[in-house]
This record gives C-alpha cells, sequence and structure tokens, in this order.
C-alpha cells in the first residue's frame, strides 16, 4: 500500500491500524530513501557500489527486512523520478528529524556519493543543497565529509 493510499485511508478513518505515526515514520523513509537514491543517480551514472550503499545504510537506519527494503526502494525511485525538486523530501527531513537525525542524512548522503570512488559536481551540489534546506551548517557538513572520507581511506 503507497504512502498516498495509507493517507487517503488514515483522514477517511478507514484504516483503524494506521496512525499519525506509522505515517510520519513511512513519510520519513521515503524521503531519505530517495534523497540517497538521488545522490547516486544524479551524476548519471548509478552503479552497483551506489546502490548497494544505498540500501545498506536505508537497511541500518530504518531496520528493514529484505521485503520492506525492496518495497521501499522501488516506492521511493518511482518518487524521487517524479519530484520537481527536493523540497518536498527535505520539508519532511526537517519536520521529522532532530539536528543530529538531520546530520545523519548529509553524511549518509556523502557515503552515497563516495561509494564509487569519485564525488563530481552534481554530487557535491546535491550535498550542498540538502544541508542547507535541512538546517545542517556548511561547517557540519565539511566536518561530515572529512568523516566520511577518514572512514573510507581506511
Amino acid at each position: 500500500m503507497s504512502l498516498w493510499t495509507k493517507l487517503v485511508n488514515f483522514v477517511e478513518g478507514v484504516d483503524d491500524e494506521t496512525d499519525l505515526k506509522d505515517l510520519h515514520e513511512e513519510e520519513l523513509r521515503i524521503a531519505s530513501a530517495a534523497l540517497l537514491i538521488n545522490a547516486g543517480s544524479i551524476d548519471g551514472n548509478f552503479d552497483s557500489n551506489e546502490r548497494q550503499k544505498v540500501k545498506a545504510l536505508l537497511q541500518r537506519r530504518f531496520e528493514l527486512s529484505a521485503d520492506e527494503l525492496k518495497r521501499l526502494f522501488q516506492e521511493a525511485t518511482a518518487e524521487e523520478r517524479n519530484a520537481v525538486d527536493l523540497y518536498r523530501f527535505t520539508k519532511v527531513l526537517t519536520r521529522e528529524l532532530d539536528q543530529d537525525g538531520r546530520k545523519r542524512i548529509v553524511e549518509m548522503l556523502w557515503e552515497v556519493v563516495m561509494a564509487d570512488g569519485v564525488v563530481d559536481e552534481f554530487e557535491s551540489n546535491l550535498v550542498w543543497r540538502v544541508a542547507e534546506l535541512i538546517g545542517v551548517s556548511t561547517r557540519d557538513r565539511v566536518v561530515l565529509r572529512k568523516m566520511v572520507e577518514a572512514r573510507l581511506a581506511n
């Protein structure tokens, strides 16, 4: 069941088991996944390293089963493809996450864009734009990049 269907059912009172917390969590998952997928594909080449990194990060962050991960990846891919801008995803992150959670998203974005060993200008620009939209400072964005680079160098 898509997020939109869950939301309509919730508003109409059709699905008593769906509560607002579950809807917000699902929205957070999709927004996070869509941004990570965008980071992996923005350079025109969503290679297997980037794809696997996105899946591993999502599975670890949201404690997903293989089936849940597959469904989330498919739904987020469709959402990302249909998005006209980043705001529809970043507004969810800003609303749902505290500052530490937002910084974790920026760190995850760096992990994805560095997964293929090359950070191009489109990828770097995407991380900058997302960080700005979710209120992560330039200083924190740079520190997170250096942390990920150091981790990958070992």
